[in-house]
């Protein structure tokens, strides 16, 4: 039996992430290499006919998986029906312009969207935030979903844990798939603390850490952190644009081990709702350690914690209570 198309929301699809990652999904490589899909692509008007270029393109590729796509500037038509949406769409911050400017603008966007999202995705719609501030873009979105539950609404750090897998497998010249269980912890920002003290590679004499490894705490507790942190900013300079390749790619590997699970001994990053896990307040989206079954992904429990780990979480932790200050005051 063919499975059933899933439906897939991408918001500011005309956009550079939105360009690189519409392909990826209609080709599998999101939610697998057996599972047809129907491509809503929503963007602002100004953009209308650069979306209708898309969906030309993508009607060009003949897709096997790709059974239908919808391209519009309207939220209600862009959100009905959505299984999956994947939030791209939001108001960059341009020279000159204070952290409130955007905020306002980011906050104003995603209470309209979910608000469209609210009314007329499927049910049980999993939703992952790509536009920055992504973790407040994410909050202010469940605010204004209140039927979609908090387990389902997400935030993409993943980009930054494939960051860091990165930078270990340059260091030690291995394959990137032989290393696991880096952490990005808290805000995808440059206050996020990547993590490699629980961090393994998979050696022929079996999984060896990777302080014992680099064996060069230095790099480790410095170059490392500060590499992954100002990534984007680095690939800014280099491209004179913004990620786009990778966010598309991480954006993908976020849903698809969402859905279809993470390989056994294995954990991910992902932006979710805190429950007070790790001494994390709740009511913020922070980035853990997660394992996912079943469609559900579960905080991984019980990992030691150093002092200097604890102070970089607490960090990170404060500046995303600032910004759902922030954001809160945008509202009134």
């Amino acid at each position: 039996m063919a499975k059933e198309p899933v439906r897939v929301l991408v918001t500011g699809a005309a956009g550079q992430i939105g360009y690189a990652l519409v392909p990826m999904i209609a080709r599998g490589i999101m939610l697998g290499a057996d599972q047809p899909v129907i491509l809503h692509m929503l963007d602002i008007p100004p953009a209308a006919e650069a979306l209708n270029g898309v969906k030309m393109e993508l009607i060009d590729a003949a897709f096997p998986l790709l059974k239908g796509v919808v391209a519009t500037t309207d939220a209600v038509e862009g959100c009905t029906g959505v299984n999956v949406a994947v939030m791209v769409g939001g108001f960059p911050r341009k020279e000159g312009m204070e952290r409130k400017d955007v905020m306002s603008k980011n906050v104003s966007i995603y209470k309209s969207q979910a608000a469209a999202l609210e009314k007329h995705a499927a049910p049980n719609c999993k939703v992952l935030v790509v536009a920055n501030p992504a973790n407040t873009n994410a909050l202010i979105l469940k605010e204004f979903a209140p039927s979609i539950p908090e387990k389902n609404i997400t935030c993409l750090t993943r980009l930054d844990h494939n960051r860091a897998l990165g930078q270990v497998s340059e260091r030690l010249s291995v394959p990137v798939s032989d290393v696991k269980n880096v952490i990005i912890w808290g805000n995808h920002s440059s206050t996020q603390y990547p993590d490699v003290n629980h961090a393994k590679v998979q050696t022929s004499s079996g999984d060896k850490p990777v302080r014992e490894l680099v064996k060069d705490d230095e790099w480790l507790n410095g170059e490392f952190i500060s590499t992954v942190q100002q990534r984007g900013a680095a690939i800014i300079k280099a491209r004179k644009l913004s990620s786009a390749l990778s966010a598309a790619s991480s954006a993908c590997d976020h849903i698809r081990d969402w859905v279809l699970g993470t390989p056994e001994g294995t954990f991910v990053s992902m932006g979710v709702y805190s429950d007070g896990s790790y001494n994390v307040p709740s009511g913020l989206i922070y980035s853990f350690p997660v394992t996912c079954r079943n469609g559900e992904w579960s905080i991984v429990q019980g990992l030691p914690i150093d002092e200097v780990s604890r102070k970089k979480m607490d960090l990170t932790a404060e500046e995303l209570k600032e910004e759902k200050d922030l954001a809160y005051s945008c509202l009134s």
